[in-house]
Parts: C-alpha cells; structure tokens; sequence
C-alpha cells in the first residue's frame, strides 16, 4: 500500500506524520471522566473521606446451606444503630425476613424492611448490616447498608452490598423499594448452586490466629469457610470488620495470602438516593442549566435541521453539514463543597441536561489481584488485549477504562474510550495465583482504572448508579475458571453449521439484479460462501420487516433461488421504529403501549436515527420481548422464508440526536426505571427477542437461529454473534482486530469477527489478502463495506488476487469440521473459541502479553500477517509441545523444556497465513471443494494426526445434523473419540464413539465416513497397517516423516482400531 506523507516543521524540528487514510472519532460528542459527575467525583480518592464502613458485629447472622429458616446469630457487643428506636424494630434482626422470606419483624412502627424481589440464585450464606462511619456523609446523616455473602458451588463467591429501605421509607433512606437490579435477565440462576458445606468463622477464632499471626488481629476479622461436599474447592472469604474489605483465599494456599481482594485500598463507596433538598443543592454548581423541554432556553440553530447523521452532527434544508466542534477540557480544580454539588441533580452535557431524581446514586470500590503480573478483559475496547494502566505513575491511558454501549462513529485505536458492548468481567493471570476474576454485576456506565500497588493488580469500579454486587471467581486454572464464569451467565449454545461459513455483505447490495449478480458470480468462480447479506436499503424507507417493492419486487423468489443452491441470506433489522401512523409495527407498538417513555412516563420518546423520527421498544419488558419476536413469524413478515436470517445493528441504543449518540438517561422504562439503570442491557435483550422470535417463527421450534449483535453484555453469549462494528479499511485496523476479538473471548464471547476488509475506506489487494486470511481464522468470518467504499467482492482484485482469497476460504471451509467441534466444547466447558496463548499455557509468563498470535481451541496456533510487505514471521511457540506447519505438515517447532518458548521465523509470503498443529493433537478435515456447508454435509472426513515426541495424540469429532436442536431435544449425536499410540512396534489408531440414544441404529454412520487419514511424525516405515486383520493402502515418506492411510472405508461413527506394525 503507498503511504503518503506530510512533513510538519516546527522552528525546533521537523516530524513525520502518517496520514494514510486518517480517521478519527469526534471526541467531543463523548465524555470522559473528568466530563462525568460520578467519576469525577470518585476517581482518585475524590470521596474517600466520605465513606468509611464498619460491619455492626451484632447484626451478622449465619444461615447454613439449605437450611433458611435457620440463623445463628453473632452475640459479641457492637456498635449500635442511630437510635434505641431503631434496634427494637429490628435493624439486623429483619434481615433475615427482607433477604430469605422467613422470620418476622417488628413492625409496630410502620418500618418493616422487606426481601429485595430482584434477587435470584441460591440464598446468602452469611449476612449483616454495614455503617457508615465518616465524621462527614454524603448525606449529612448516618448511613446504613445492607450485606450478604452467598457461598456458592465451584468455589465462588457472591458478595452483595444494598441499601437498606423501609416499606414506608421513615428510616435510613427516603425510598421504600430495593435498588432495581437485574438477575433474571443477566443471570442464569438454574446452573448456579450453593456450597455443600460453609462454617462461619467468627472474630477472634483460631482459625483467623492462625492465618494471621496474632488474638489482636484475629478479632479485627470474620469469615466464610466454604467448599464442596468433597473437599474441592476448598476456599475462605475473610472479611475485616472496620474499614470493610473482603478478602479471597484459597484454603490451599492460604499461607501465599488472599488471591483477590475488595475495598483494602478504602475506595468503597455507595451514594444513598436522597430527596431533593429545598436549600439549592440541585444545580450544576450555581450556574442554571438548560432544560431540553424547553425551547426558550435552547440554543436556536442558525439553519433550519432536517436530520442527524450517525455521527451525531445534524444536516440542514440546504444540504450542507453541521462541522465538528472542538471542546476544551474541564481542568477545573473543585473545593470540596464543588465536588459534592457538581451534577447532583442535574448534568449537561453538549446541549443535553440529564435529570436526576434520585440524585447522585454511584457505587463502587477498589479490587486488586495480590501477586497478579497481568489484568484482562473488560471489552469491548480498541487496544490491546492486557489491561494498560490507567492510574499512577507510569499510567498509560490518562483516561479509565470506560463500559457503557455507544455507537462510535470512526473509532480510535489504543484508547480507553468505550465502545458497542460491555462486559464487565475483569481476569488476573499470574503464575504465582493462576487464573481468578471477578464479575462486577452493574449494567449502569462505568469506569474502571487500572493501577499497580505492591507487586498487585488493582483496579478501582465506579459505577453510576445500582448495587455494589460482585462475583469473586477462584479459577485457578483458566478451564476451572471458565467453567466456574459459565455458571454465571450461560453458555453459548451450539451455532448452525452455515453461520461459521463465510458471509458476503455491504451497505447495500441494491436490487434483487445485484444479488443475483454477485451469487452467480461466487458460483462461476467456485467460491466457498453461505450467507448473502443485505443492510438497511432493502426496506421500505427503513420501515424493519418490509422490502422495498422497487428494488426486491420477489424477495422469497430471491431467497429460494440461492437456498436451491446451499445459500441462505441475512436482512438487518434494528430497534429503532419508524414514527408513521400509517406503519403496521410502530401503530401496533404504539396501541401495546411497548415504547420507551419520556421522564414524565406518559409521553412515547422520539429519538432520530436511520428512518428519521423514531420510537424505540422497551426490551426490558417481557412483553414487548414477545411481541417483538411475533414479529418474525412468516405471516407477519412478508417476504420472508425459513433461509433468511437477521442482523441487529444500532442497539446500544444508537440516537442521532441523543447524548452521546444515545438515549437520555432519564427515560422512563415500562417500568418506571430510568435508562441510566439499564442502558448496557439494552442491545443484549434486542438480540435475544430478535433470536426468540427466529426460533418461534418455525413448527415445532427446532430450527437453531441465527443473529448478529453489535450492541451485547455479560450473557450475550446465549444470544448469538458479536462484531466489532464500523472497522476501517487500514494496516491499523486489521492489526487490532486480533486482540479486540481476544478480549471479546476473555468475556466469554466467542462468535466474534472483525468485517474482513475493513468497512470504512478502501482496502488495496495486499491488504484484503491478509485480511481474509486472517478473517478465516475468527470465529465469525465476514466481508463488509460502507457504501462509499469501491466494491470488494473477492474477484474486485483481479485474478490473481481472487486465487489467493478463495485459497483462505477453501482453508476455512476444509476446517468446518474442527471449527464445529470447538463450538461445541465451548457450549459444554465455557472455555472460549479464540484463545490468548496463556489460557493453554498458563505458566509461560513470556506469553502472557501476547497478543498478535493466538490458539483456536487448543491444537491450532494462527499469526495473522498484519502488516505491508511483509514474506517472513516470527512466531513464538510454546515449546511445551511440538508444532507441525498446517499446510507443508513439517515439523516447525520441537517439543522442549516446559515452561519454555521458541522463537522460530517462518515464510509468510502473500500465498501463506502461519497456521500451526499442536503436535498431540487429531483435528479432522473434510477437503473437497464446495461451495457451501450444505454441500459439504455427506462429505468424508480427513484426519491429519501430529504427533508428540512420545508418539502420543488425540481429537475429537463432533457429529449432528448441523442445523436443529435435535442434538438437544432428542439427543441425535455422535462425538467421536481418536487416539493414537505409535510407541511400541505395533501402535494403533482407535475411534470410540458416544452415540446419543435418537442416533442410535440410525443409518447416519454409512455418511459420516472416513476417507484418509495423515499422520505427521512418523519416523519409522511401517511394515504393515490393517483394520480388523483387513490390510489397508498406505504410503510413508521418510523425509517429510509423514504416514497416509488411504480409503480406510471406516465410519466415524463406529468404534474402530487400526493396527500399524513397525
């Protein structure tokens, strides 16, 4: 690619600027935290001296597992509630009532304090009340918080701190409701099970003398032993009475200290809601804000504004733009006084005033990793996979790690900055510790720095508004961990065989003539592909499940045509409704009464996106979810077949005319929850009424679903596919990519991919040849391009190029099969699709900031080639195992000293993407060309075996029909199981097969045959290999080392071993 340059002088010296294709987001329509009341107001120590909390010991109380109506109570002396008032109606002694439904409370006073209803999961295991012992509150009075721990299976732990709220709200805070929080849609309670066993460990017991060295100590501190009934997982939860703070031990290495801890740094702080005070505390400092009702103040255009682009920025009568604004930065210092004031009640922002009823509502508190060498996570982020400072001296990013979805038009790369989806799942590797996390369950903006202290990882969560509710996951493996996170928010459930094929799109393929076109044409060229997709031009002036008649006249005749030929096709269809009367959806939507309300909750809010004046669904609300998904049924969305698929894009929610290109906060949900509460929930829950609806359009709803998100949050997995959304056509970009999809994976989201190409800009031939090559190792593999781009379909580039991309293809589509595989192990274990090397090799500290290279699965190893002109690699390997080229089959890389990592420069010209077999491994193949999954079904099977140094390896082979939950709902599977043994002078290859019961005597095994079978490292010439006495074809090669076993003609279906005598 030619870069052009610009010299830029300055009188004390010159500096070269790259400007090849320059793009850059417009910051000012983002906020930072300087720019955010409740960061602000907490980032580094802020607010310290605001809160202060003691457990009151007397109000702790334990409940065994499994029994409720049990409690045992801590009888030492404590210090006492405001008043004796309040200790008569029962401060601690409800607790009980409130949190597990059982046990009384005095409610003589009109104060009884009732069970939190959004709770789910196993009840708490230990519980008490926290106060809030600073000279000066946020609120001038004594505060008073609720806690409960819940021991749970696995070796986690859930620690849960709640306001405490009255029925008639006359005590320790104004509101008589629990927080709104959001298990039953987040959660997944069904797989989330208590300890077997816990024994609460009081102030001052030997356990605690023991642990920490002296009485004295030992009754500053409590805790919670726990584990299973086996003896696994043992592990202590400690907890320190004054200045409050959690501690995470494993009972295993207890003497090596706690693995996690909470609030040891004294950042924990919680803001009670609170009523507006008449004394002017409910401005921006003195200054008036202005009000977005009203048209008085607002600042009047100088043009007449007929729409909003995606970036924001208006677009007046006379066609021109609104140009990009450049705001300076708050560098403010506030008094105290200030700080307390500052957004309290009312925050602007641009021309936006978000109103706060409940005034400042953030929570938050410090998390570090003893002995941690490095933090991951938290996505979706552009930089690199390992967390980077934030914090401190030596701080990288100067801003904190920001999770609330926003549609980021032309994003920046390595910035902190965020961006579509949020999950804020944070994970510490360490060779001392191992793998352990936590799941800071907030859907509500946050920020999150990323600091260092005392040979630890820290990080420091401020949330806007909801519950302190943290997960602590003990690992300490990277598979326990993963196994352990998946109990928490579900699996992925297995995709269609078609969707991991590769997908053709652009905003917009035009008229049914231009699909047909570009169909016909990977036809011609024999061009593996299996989805056609089409973008928002497709609909009737973008009115969602309707087809421009002018430009796709026969949209069924259009389907059916490429499902004659294995093809399936995708329409978008996004959250944002069409305001017109004359529109089936919105006058239905509207009649239901299912839309987003302003804040008085009465009044439909009318935000701007693609169709222009819009109105959004509540997905927050079952109803609205279930009427959506209807919506889908073939009767109701005319035009559509059983091949037709859909993409969810805009789902953050994205608003032109909102801040932040997104919805005010103070929106009102059908429940009268503010969208502040929920707004990093909203695209996952589209997705999933978007999924429901094409699981329930079908008889008998057996046929799996397809959807792409853009917008997701922890659980999204459970939903579909996740892309990393508007990409450009850059070196830079195709680079990050990589690590942005290995941070997707690290939280738990695996059906990832990067638009191959690039959307924004134009992509050269070298560039797209890397890129596809690249794209067909991502687990979600799609070509895609803005509107503006010169078209790219593979054959744009010329012939020679076109060879090169269907090669990538080919490769992609000869490992459907192993691809499928590790989906599948994915649904089962949690374990993601696309690995970091460290989740393989979690003792190679060498690899654990690598992040250009990664695994799929466990047995191959991809390096992406992400730079021009580039025809050599360097590698690094583990050298725990041997590595085998994927395509030569030669050796690259010898088994060595585990813990180790070899360094090895291979060719990477522009034919090659390094792809590597861990030696160890059977990855199976099927290597007839096709054009489609669907062609592919009946195809044979390859098996390429790479042997360790012993002469040892092993795979699987997942089996169904690839396309219904009948591997589910009727158990019709097969796993096959291949191990080899080449030790002794007669070695073998075996087959051991699970069939489910529907598959059982079923005629499946006569399609699921094995046709070849190639082992690498063989350095011996067989004399002999035969199958039940039965002599089979075979070739050996010396040189290369590489043994084929021809036309074995056995089933993978059916238990087999083959004998191979040296």
């Amino acid at each position: 690619m030619l870069h052009r340059w610009v010299l830029a002088a300055t009188a004390a010296c010159c500096v070269l600027i790259n400007t090849e294709g320059i793009m850059a987001v417009d910051q000012s329509k983002f906020r930072t935290c300087q720019q955010t009341a409740f960061c602000q107001h907490h980032r580094n120590g802020n607010s310290q001296n605001l809160y202060q909390y003691k457990i009151i010991e007397k109000s702790v109380q334990f409940h065994m597992p499994g029994e409720t109506t049990k409690e045992h109570t801590h009888d030492a002396g404590a210090d006492q509630p405001k008043n004796d008032e309040e200790e008569k109606a029962g401060l601690w002694k409800s607790l009980q009532d409130r949190i597990l439904g059982s046990g009384s409370s005095d409610d003589s006073q009109g104060k009884r304090r009732v069970k939190d209803p959004y709770v789910r999961g196993p009840p708490p295991t230990l519980t008490g009340t926290l106060v809030n012992t600073a000279t000066e509150t946020s609120t001038g009075k004594k505060e008073y918080l609720d806690f409960t721990v819940h021991a749970l299976a696995d070796g986690m732990v859930r620690l849960r701190i709640t306001e405490v709220h009255h029925v008639d709200g006359s005590a320790g805070t104004p509101h008589d409701e629990a927080r709104v929080t959001y298990d039953e849609l987040v959660l997944t309670p069904e797989t989330i099970h208590a300890a077997q066993h816990a024994r609460w460990i009081r102030p001052g017991d030997s356990y605690l003398v023991d642990l920490l060295g002296s009485t004295t100590a030992a009754n500053d501190y409590m805790g919670l032993q726990y584990g299973d009934a086996s003896g696994q997982h043992g592990m202590f939860l400690m907890l320190r009475i004054d200045s409050f703070a959690a501690y995470v031990y494993r009972e295993s290495d207890l003497k090596k200290g706690p693995i996690i801890t909470m609030g040891n740094r004294g950042m924990t702080h919680f803001e009670i809601r609170r009523l507006k005070d008449s004394n002017g505390d409910n401005a921006i400092g003195d200054d008036m804000v202005l009000d977005e009702q009203d048209p008085e103040n607002a600042e009047k255009p100088e043009k007449e504004i007929v729409g909003y682009w995606e970036d924001g920025l208006a677009i007046y009568a006379d066609g021109t733009r609104e140009e990009r604004k450049v705001e300076e930065a708050d560098h403010r210092q506030l008094s105290e006084a200030e700080l307390k004031r500052e957004g309290m009640w009312e925050e602007k922002f641009g021309q936006h005033v978000d109103h706060k009823r409940n005034g400042p509502t953030s929570v938050g508190s410090d998390i570090s990793f003893p002995q941690s060498s490095f933090l991951y996570g938290l996505p979706e982020h552009a930089s690199s996979t390992a967390l980077k400072r934030t914090a401190g001296e030596g701080a990288e990013y100067e801003h904190p790690y920001r999770l609330y979805n926003l549609d980021v038009f032309e994003y920046d790369l390595d910035v902190p900055m965020a961006l579509y989806g949020a999950v804020p799942l944070l994970v510490s590797q360490s060779k001392a510790t191992g793998t352990s996390g936590v799941f800071w369950f907030n859907p509500t903006e946050t920020f999150v720095d990323i600091d260092e202290d005392n040979e630890s990882k820290t990080s420091h969560w401020i949330s806007e508004s909801g519950v302190i509710d943290v997960f602590f996951i003990p690992g300490p493996s990277p598979q326990e961990f993963y196994r352990q996170y998946s109990k928490l928010t579900g699996t992925m459930p297995l995709p269609p065989m078609f969707s991991l094929g590769y997908h053709q799109c652009r905003w917009n393929y035009k008229d049914e003539q231009d699909v047909y076109q570009v169909h016909n044409k990977f036809e011609e060229l024999d061009y593996p592909y299996d989805v056609l997709w089409l973008d928002i031009e497709h609909a009737n002036e973008k009115r969602y499940f309707t087809w421009d008649k002018n430009l796709f006249p026969n949209p069924k005749q259009m389907q059916e045509k490429l499902w004659s030929q294995g093809r399936r096709m995708v329409t978008i269809v996004d959250p944002h409704v069409k305001r017109d009367d004359g529109y089936y959806i919105h006058k239905e939507a509207t009649a239901k009464g299912l839309y987003i309300k302003e804040r008085d909750g009465v009044k439909d809010y009318d935000g701007w996106c693609w169709p222009g004046s819009s109105s959004y669904l509540d997905f927050t609300n079952e109803k609205a979810r279930s009427w959506w998904a209807e919506q889908f049924a073939y009767n109701r969305y005319q035009g559509s077949t059983p091949s037709l698929f859909t993409w969810n894009d805009m789902n953050e929610p994205s608003v032109f005319n909102g801040p932040e290109v997104s919805m005010q906060k103070h929106l009102l949900n059908l429940n009268g929850e503010e969208h502040r509460e929920w707004h990093n929930l909203y695209g996952m829950l589209f997705q999933r009424s978007t999924m429901e609806g094409l699981i329930r359009r079908n008889k008998g709803e057996n046929v799996r679903p397809f959807v792409l998100s853009r917008a997701f949050f922890a659980g999204s997995q459970r939903y579909g596919s996740i892309w990393t959304g508007d990409n450009a056509a850059e070196w830079s970009h195709l680079a990050i990519s990589s690590p942005m999809l290995l941070s997707l994976n690290i939280g738990a989201l695996s059906f990832v991919g990067a638009d191959v190409g690039g959307f924004f800009g134009n992509t050269d031939a070298e560039l797209m040849t890397r890129w596809m090559q690249a794209g067909a190792y991502q687990p979600f593999f799609r070509g895609h391009a803005h509107h503006d781009a010169k078209r790219r379909e593979p054959w744009m580039f010329g012939e020679e190029t076109m060879v090169r991309l269907r090669k990538a293809a080919m490769a992609r589509y000869a490992l459907l099969p192993f691809w499928y595989t590790i989906f599948q192990e994915a649904g089962e274990t949690g374990m993601p699709v696309m690995r970091t090397m460290w989740m393989q090799y979690p003792e190679i500290e060498a690899l654990y900031a690598t992040d250009d290279q990664f695994l799929i699965g466990s047995d191959l190893l991809v390096k992406p080639v992400t730079a021009p002109g580039v025809y050599e690699t360097t590698v690094q390997f583990p050298s725990d195992d041997a590595w085998y080229d994927a395509e030569s089959l030669a050796l690259v890389s010898k088994q060595g000293t585990k813990g180790g990592v070899h360094d090895v420069t291979v060719p990477s010209d522009l034919d090659t993407i390094p792809v590597f077999q861990r030696g160890g491994s059977v990855i199976p193949r099927k290597l007839r060309l096709r054009r489609s999954t669907h062609t592919m079904t009946r195809d044979p099977y390859t098996l390429f075996v790479a042997l360790d140094e012993s002469g040892h390896a092993c795979g699987t082979l997942y089996m169904d029909d690839e396309t219904t939950f009948s591997h589910v709902k009727k158990s019709e599977f097969a796993t096959a199981e291949f191990s080899v043994d080449l030790t002794s002078p007669t070695g073998y290859i075996r087959n051991v097969v699970n069939v489910g019961s529907g598959w059982k005597n079923m005629a499946e095994e006569t399609h699921r045959m094995i046709e070849r079978i190639i082992v690498m490292g063989v350095t011996k010439h067989p004399s002999s290999v035969d199958e039940v006495g039965e002599s089979l074809g075979f070739s050996h090669d010396s040189n290369t080392q590489i043994l084929v076993i021809r036309k074995p003609q056995l089933s993978a279906m059916v238990d087999w071993e083959i004998k191979i005598s040296f």
